[in-house]
């Protein structure tokens, strides 16, 4: 009996008009004014996605030698140094988006120049010249890093190149015209060694404008070690800086969802199941 007395309290208290709109206006209780909304900062979240990119790139580059004899010499400019590359960004551990790879394949310049000796007001020559400059073949591959903000990234390059030297420009008073623009049994022509730079980039997706700087050291000498004497060997391992600007094109999304996201939570969606199994 008491049972019953209570259920028919309790159907007559949720029925009461007053009871209904308390409930009715308690989802009010939960809303924000205009004012309050106007003041909310909602921040967006950078998410860098792994991604390829092709990259043409053109500039210059300073060229001297490490001699191991004291020779006076100076850098000279040659305003010829250009190659195509291709980079690609990837996640080192899984979630650290500041690293890739790049490779590429460029056409430059390596040499030397000698310059008036102070002391004894002569020039320098190897073989009559005073000038050698030689048009290389380099292909690069390096480690890439990268810092990447909105519209603007930084960026770092280290690695190895290998290359081979494809002509050789003697300049001299005294060079012998028969090996002005010939190689020699003794100069060695494959080239390869250390490259490292830096640079930055304004990102305009899908495409990018680089601007990049980098130190490029030989480990191949350029002559026989004992062309001259077969006992007082001889190095010389060309030392250069290259200078570029190059557009690169993305072949992938840089930022946000990707085709390979979407299609994964699509399939999770209609296949709830299939992640737990």
């Amino acid at each position: 009996m008491k049972k019953t007395l209570l259920a028919l309290l309790l159907s007559l208290a949720l029925s009461a008009p007053g009871f209904s709109a308390a409930l009715r206006a308690q989802p009010d209780s939960l809303r924000y004014s205009d004012t309050y909304l106007d003041t909310v900062r909602i921040d967006r979240t950078f998410v860098l996605n792994d991604y390829p990119m092709i990259a043409f790139e053109y500039g210059g580059s300073l060229n001297r030698m490490n001699f191991s004899l004291a020779y006076k010499q100076q850098s000279f400019f040659v305003p010829e140094y250009f190659g195509v590359s291709f980079m690609r960004y990837g996640k080192m551990f899984g979630y650290m988006p500041y690293f890739g790879y790049k490779i590429g394949l460029y056409y430059g310049h390596e040499g030397y120049m000698f310059k008036e000796d102070k002391e004894t007001h002569t020039v320098s020559t190897i073989n009559g010249a005073t000038k050698v400059v030689y048009d290389v073949v380099e292909m690069p591959f390096l480690t890439h890093m990268h810092y990447d903000f909105v519209h603007f990234k930084l960026m770092a390059n280290v690695g190895l190149y290998g290359g081979y030297r494809l002509r050789i420009h003697r300049f001299g008073a005294r060079v012998p015209e028969e090996i002005a623009e010939s190689f020699l049994e003794t100069d060695r022509r494959l080239d390869y060694g250390l490259q490292g730079g830096a640079g930055f980039a304004f990102v305009f997706s899908p495409v990018e404008i680089h601007f990049n700087a980098a130190l490029r050291y030989s480990w191949a000498t350029i002559y026989d070690p004992d062309y001259y004497s077969p006992y007082y060997y001889r190095f010389a391992y060309p030392f250069d800086v290259m200078f570029s600007a190059g557009v690169c094109f993305q072949l992938g999304k840089r930022t946000g969802k990707t085709n390979k996201v979407l299609r994964k939570e699509a399939h999770d969606l209609v296949y709830p199941q299939s992640t737990n199994r």
